[in-house]
């Protein structure tokens, strides 16, 4: 399985741009599963519902299935799962597609920027970054893709980590 990360502070447009490369790459009839950091606690399980009873009487883990998906719930209140790890536990695939996770993992990441961002470029603290993509000119040794040709930053990706 090979990986790319995309990086960059909120509101940069990160999830917009994932949700644009992964169709062209399904079209290109590659595999690909998504990673998400959440920096947030979030829940997709909803309480009184059966597999939420059980992660609140204290299972560990709860797998929920049905007949077109399953999720496996993993509780870690010792630590977070770390990105190695979580890549191990995907199906294979072709492509893995890993947002957040900025320092973790040795991974070739793409940062994402918008013009209304005003924190300051990760780059050139992050030897992992290999582009970055945004929507102005930004001083960078590093290719620059535009952040609105979604097409372009897939063929970057493809060319990068020599996909099919």
């Amino acid at each position: 399985m090979k990986a790319i990360g995309f990086i960059g502070f909120s509101n940069s447009g990160k999830t917009t741009l994932i949700e644009k490369l992964i169709p062209i790459f399904r079209a290109r009839g590659l595999a690909v599963a998504a990673i998400k950091n959440a920096h947030h606690g979030f829940d997709m399980d909803r309480p009184g519902k059966d597999s939420y009873r059980y992660r609140e009487a204290g299972a560990g883990q709860v797998l929920i299935a049905t007949g077109q998906r399953w999720a496996l719930l993993t509780e870690t209140p010792a630590a977070p799962a770390p990105l190695a790890h979580l890549l191990d536990l995907l199906a294979p695939c072709d492509l893995v597609i890993v947002e957040g996770f900025k320092s973790e993992g040795d991974i070739p990441r793409i940062e994402v920027r918008r013009a209304s961002t005003r924190e300051p470029p990760i780059f050139p603290h992050n030897a992992n970054v290999v582009a970055v993509a945004s929507d102005r000119p930004v001083a960078t040794p590093l290719p620059l893709l535009d952040l609105n040709d979604a097409a372009k930053i897939a063929a970057f990706i493809v060319n990068h980590l020599q996909l099919p």
